[in-house]
């Protein structure tokens, strides 16, 4: 008689971008939809920037001394979570970079090189 509980299985993180994967930089334009619990996710971006619902980025993923109002304002359902994550991955800049100039660099890139944009 086998003895081991059953093992539950879940999926905890969902990528969001505008740059495709296979350009060199998208790692750095992607946000994360990360399930924090109790059927609530939260949208980070770098692992330490957390969206809120009013659309606005905040630094830390909980900080240090912030409760249930923060939380209530920076926890969503997997819906919710996706269409804000959706919504601010147009507008991701890193470095002063646009997600619209990754994209015109990886043409560029496909372009230069003769072949099919590989990022």
């Amino acid at each position: 008689m086998n003895t081991n509980p059953e093992p539950t299985v879940r999926a905890v993180e969902y990528t969001v971008s505008c740059v495709p994967e296979d350009n060199l930089d998208s790692h750095s334009f992607e946000l994360r939809v990360q399930y924090r619990g109790a059927g609530q996710y939260a949208v980070i971006r770098h692992g330490h920037s957390c969206l809120g619902a009013d659309g606005t980025w905040d630094q830390g993923i909980k900080p240090y001394g912030r409760g249930d109002e923060w939380l209530a304002a920076h926890r969503f359902d997997l819906d919710t979570a996706l269409r804000l994550a959706k919504a601010a991955a147009p507008h991701v800049t890193v470095n002063g970079f646009t997600v619209t100039d990754a994209l015109a660099m990886q043409q560029k890139r496909a372009e230069r090189d003769g072949g099919p944009s590989r990022g």
